[in-house]
């Protein structure tokens, strides 16, 4: 089967919702977890569930995406018929963006028809989870759906944000409804809704004529959550798959996120640093892959005032320098640097931050390339901090790539 079939994954979202940190960058290619990009979690499935075929649909701010697929995911054997491929808006369907992530298929159906393969997953590249796309696979042709579509039970009122789906016992689906206001609760648990996450198999000759169909329809927004799904499930055969059971070579830990909103993303970040971690990336038979820099080992070193440069329940990257400072329940990428006294608490900083001396940083994500001078203070002064940067809904203060501080040349 694996051999039949070919992966999409929708990569070219503008992911306003992560502002700032999407200024520059794809969502897919926001930094995550202190060495990651968004998109190696779906990739990385795609790697362990055996797919060797994988497009990778952009479009937005592509160019930082397009390099971290060039230089971290150039691992498949193209004499094989093995590819990671970029695909941007090749305009074979006159000269206009995608418009929608079913219509983002749709331009590409000469890919899929001289594919050959027999079956097509459907993939999102700004979701952080681990999930055998092998299993799904098999639960969809063993029933013979047209469609099967990945679900996980989510708090009713979370599932307002996704497509909500009813089932019957055999989890054939009786109903699709993207974004409702009301979610239709699970039978005997009105607390909770099914959703789905976004991960779809189709029989690719009936996804093909299907979009052909969905793209002569008048008023059609060519989404995969708002047209296509309905569509297919009215017509009967659609099948849910629940993400987390016992099928399938990862250990069910049933955690997925979509980190689409910055407290989202931040609260995702966290999770990694809680003493048992909801999603174990030192989980050696299901690795996460990505690009690895070429960086000295991470260090600590006492600063000129004497104090002890000190790390408690962080994450720590290659080149990362604590000079004196103190880092804690925070992730530090690659070659940051922390100056003497300064304080990191509950924080993300990205590559190449610096800290100056006695710096104050508490829930922060700081983008790359950042020099922040000595005693400065970020996290700590909400109303302070509004005039000059972003603050999410939740209070996470957000600096953007490349700020300059007043007075900083």
């Amino acid at each position: 089967m694996l051999d039949n079939t070919i992966a999409i994954i929708l990569a070219g979202g503008a992911g306003s919702r992560l502002y700032p940190l999407t200024t520059d960058r794809a969502k897919p290619a926001v930094p995550f977890g202190g060495k990651y990009r968004i998109i190696d979690f779906t990739l990385s499935n795609c790697l362990h569930s055996g797919m060797r075929r994988v497009l990778v649909l952009t479009q937005y701010k592509s160019h930082s995406l397009q390099k971290h697929l060039r230089d971290g995911w150039s691992i498949f054997n193209p004499e094989l018929g093995e590819y990671i491929t970029p695909v941007p808006p090749q305009m074979r369907e006159g000269e206009r963006w995608y418009a929608g992530t079913g219509d983002a298929v749709y331009q590409n159906l000469y890919l899929l028809e001289r594919s050959g393969a027999q079956w097509v997953i459907v993939l999102s590249g700004d979701h952080i989870y681990r999930m055998d796309y092998a299993e799904m696979l098999r639960a969809h042709v063993e029933k013979n759906a047209t469609v099967t579509v990945a679900c996980i039970e989510l708090d009713v009122n979370d599932a307002k944000s996704f497509g909500v789906i009813e089932t019957d016992a055999s989890q054939r689906i009786l109903s699709f409804h993207e974004k409702p206001e009301h979610p239709k609760p699970l039978p005997g648990n009105p607390g909770r809704a099914l959703a789905s996450m976004g991960i779809y198999v189709f029989r690719i000759d009936l996804l093909i004529q299907t979009l052909r169909a969905d793209h002569d329809i008048g008023g059609s927004s060519h989404d995969f959550g708002r047209d296509i799904l309905p569509r297919l499930i009215d017509s009967g055969g659609g099948y849910a798959y629940l993400f987390g059971g016992t099928r399938g070579r990862v250990s069910p830990d049933r955690y997925w996120r979509d980190v689409g909103t910055i407290d989202a993303y931040y609260k995702a970040n966290m999770d990694l640093l809680k003493p048992i971690p909801p999603l174990n990336l030192y989980q050696t038979d299901w690795p996460i892959r990505t690009y690895a820099q070429q960086n000295p080992p991470a260090r600590t070193v006492s600063g000129a005032s004497g104090s002890e440069g000190i790390t408690i329940n962080s994450i720590i990257a290659g080149g990362a320098v604590v000079a004196g400072g103190s880092v804690q329940e925070s992730i530090l990428f690659s070659n940051v640097f922390v100056d003497d006294e300064a304080i990191v608490e509950r924080s993300l900083l990205f590559e190449k931050v610096y800290v100056g001396r006695g710096v104050r940083l508490n829930r922060c994500i700081v983008d790359k390339n950042v020099r922040i001078p000595d005693g400065e203070e970020i996290g700590i002064n909400l109303e302070k901090d509004k005039a000059r940067f972003d603050v999410s809904p939740e209070g996470v203060v957000v600096v953007p790539k490349n700020y300059r501080f007043a007075g900083s040349g």
